[in-house]
């Protein structure tokens, strides 16, 4: 089966993951899916204490950009019926080598979030972890989200967050604005052919009103005391992030 075509940005974004998966396929992934659900790369944010989920036995699960699945295998030990949709056939290869390896198994689904092909109103929950909410592009996901979800379904995901992106120059986050955040949208790092999308928070709560959703939560997120700079997502310190939130956990409800 030929793999699907792409618009510009994610099979840009699919082929830089690609030749990056090999950063998931050790212990890190590994890892990821034995761990405890903790929203803030920093640490110190475990689902048990947030509760952005909520009880989530018995619900149809929809992870938008899973990456290597992690966060929908947590779903799955939670009694979820998660299934994974990512864009990067490698990332869904070591998805599959986890699920063999810890006897989990889910639907992975290769496509864009931009453009699901699984039916309207399938799933209580749809959630991303810095997938969807990052590299697609939200004018399309976002209703695409809303399309997949049942009425009164929930859409929870997490992202860097408007200030930590206007700091951030191609050596990291500074203490200083790098960008207007007039007209931020799509950023394209000339670093690494990436493309990210980022919208101030709001336009993006149009873009969820207007897709049915009302925002119930917007969480910004700390690094805490004890934190340290993360060893792979070092493009901001856990010292930028105790004076500043670096991360945003956005909690809507598809209302119509």
């Amino acid at each position: 089966m030929s793999s699907p075509e792409y618009p510009e940005h994610v099979a840009r974004n699919v082929a830089i993951w690609t030749k990056t998966n090999a950063e998931y396929t050790g212990p890190s992934a590994r890892k990821a899916w034995t761990d405890e659900l903790d929203w803030s790369v920093f640490g110190g944010h475990p689902e048990s204490e947030l509760r952005a989920l909520g009880d989530v036995r018995g619900l149809d699960a929809v992870d938008l950009g899973c990456g290597t699945a992690y966060l929908s295998a947590w779903l799955a030990r939670q009694g979820a019926r998660p299934v994974g949709v990512d864009p990067t056939p490698a990332q869904l290869a070591t998805a599959r080598e986890l699920q063999a390896e810890f006897g989990i198994e889910f639907p992975l689904v290769e496509a864009a979030a931009e453009d699901v092909p699984l039916p309207d109103a399938s799933f209580d929950l749809a959630v991303s972890q810095y997938g969807a909410s990052i590299w697609a592009d939200p004018a399309r996901w976002i209703p695409e989200a809303a399309r997949l979800l049942r009425l009164d379904g929930s859409l929870v995901f997490l992202r860097n967050s408007t200030l930590v992106t206007l700091c951030q120059s191609l050596e990291g986050a500074t203490e200083q604005l790098q960008r207007p955040q007039r007209g931020l949208s799509r950023i394209e790092w000339p670093d690494t052919g990436e493309v990210e999308f980022h919208l101030p928070a709001g336009e993006l709560i149009d873009v969820l009103h207007a897709s049915g959703f009302q925002l119930e939560r917007l969480l910004e997120l700390y690094a805490t005391d004890s934190a340290e700079t993360h060893g792979y997502y070092d493009f901001v310190t856990a010292d930028w992030g105790r004076k500043w939130p670096a991360e945003e956990l956005w909690i809507a409800r598809k209302r119509s």
